[in-house]
C-alpha cells in the first residue's frame, strides 16, 4: 500500500470540491468504509501504518488532509470542529456510507460533531489523543503560543516542537512525515490557514457529546504532551460516550503512529466487532 513506502509520500490525492475549495483524500482497499481525519498541524501521512492495517483487515480507507493542510485548498473561510466535520461527512456521502470515523486531535472533536449531525453516516467512533472539549489551560499559555507562531519564526518553533509529541517510540519514516508537514507550512496560504486552526473553540465539539450514539473507542497515550493528565482526560470523554478506553503506554499524542503493533489491532477489533454484531 503506498502509504507505506516510506520512498513516496504516498499516493496522488484525489479531490473533493467543497465550494470555497478542495479537500484531498486518498482511498486505499475495499470493503467498509472507514475515513480517517489527521490533527491540527498534520497530514493525512500520520495515519500511514493505521491504514494500511485497516486495508489489510479488509477495509476501504480514505485518508483526507485538513482545510489549508497538505494537499487541501487554504482558500476556506473557516477552519474549525464544524466545518471539517461538514466536510467529514460531504466525504463520506461522496463515498457511498456509512462510515466508521477515525479523528485525531481537532480531528476527533469533528467527528464527534459529524456524528451528532448525522448518525446515519457515522457508524463507530475512533477518537484519538481526543480534543473534544477546551481543556483548561492558564491564559498565560495561550498567548505564548499565538507568539510563538507569528513569523518570521512560527515555523521553525512548530518544526522543533513537534518531535515533542512522539515522546517514545520514533516511529519509522518520521523525518520524512516532519519534512512534509513542513513544506506544507512554507506555503504562505497554507501557514496562514495553520495558525487559523491553531484558534479553533471545541465547545461545538463538547456541547453534542451528549447526542453521539455511535459505539465510540478513545485512545489515548499514556505520555500526550496535550493533556495534564491523560488518562483523566480519556476516562472522562469515554464516560460522556458510554465508548471504550486504550491507554498505550508511553505513547504520545499519535499513537497510532508511535505504537502501530498495539493500536491497529485494537482498532481493527473494535471496527470488526461494530460491522459483524460480534
Amino acid at each position: 500500500m503506498a502509504l507505506t513506502d516510506e520512498t513516496t509520500s504516498g499516493s496522488p490525492p484525489r479531490f473533493l470540491p467543497r465550494g470555497e475549495g478542495r479537500l484531498a483524500f486518498e482511498v486505499h482497499g475495499e470493503g467498509h468504509l472507514v475515513v480517517c481525519v489527521p490533527g491540527m498541524g498534520d497530514l493525512r501521512r500520520v495515519y500511514r501504518f493505521l491504514a494500511a492495517d485497516l486495508v489489510t483487515a479488509g477495509y476501504r480507507v480514505a485518508v483526507m488532509d485538513l482545510r489549508g493542510h497538505g494537499d487541501s485548498d487554504a482558500s476556506f473561510s473557516h477552519y474549525d470542529d464544524v466545518s471539517t466535520g461538514q466536510d467529514i461527512l460531504a466525504l463520506i456521502t461522496h463515498l457511498g456510507g456509512p462510515a466508521s470515523v477515525i479523528g485525531n486531535s481537532m480531528g476527533a472533536g469533528s467527528a464527534v460533531w459529524a456524528a451528532a449531525e448525522n448518525p446515519d453516516l457515522v457508524e463507530r467512533l475512533v477518537l484519538i489523543g481526543p480534543f473534544v472539549r477546551n481543556v483548561p489551560t492558564p491564559p498565560w499559555q495561550r498567548v505564548l503560543l499565538r507568539l510563538a507562531l507569528r513569523r518570521p519564526w512560527g515555523r521553525w518553533v512548530w518544526r522543533t516542537y513537534f518531535p515533542k509529541f512522539y515522546p517514545g517510540r520514533t516511529p519509522p519514516g518520521f523525518e520524512r512525515h516532519l519534512a512534509a508537514i513542513d513544506a506544507s507550512l512554507r506555503r504562505r496560504r497554507h501557514w496562514a490557514a495553520f495558525v487559523r486552526t491553531t484558534r479553533t473553540t471545541h465547545a461545538p465539539a463538547e456541547a453534542r457529546l451528549g447526542e453521539v450514539t455511535a459505539p465510540t473507542l478513545v485512545v489515548m497515550g499514556t505520555n500526550d504532551p496535550d493533556f495534564p493528565d491523560p488518562a483523566t482526560e480519556a476516562a472522562l470523554i469515554a464516560a460522556r460516550l458510554h465508548g471504550q478506553v486504550l491507554l498505550v503506554p508511553g505513547a504520545g499524542h499519535y499513537p497510532q503512529a508511535e505504537n502501530a503493533p498495539l493500536v491497529s489491532p485494537a482498532v481493527v477489533n473494535f471496527l470488526t466487532a461494530g460491522r459483524t454484531g460480534a
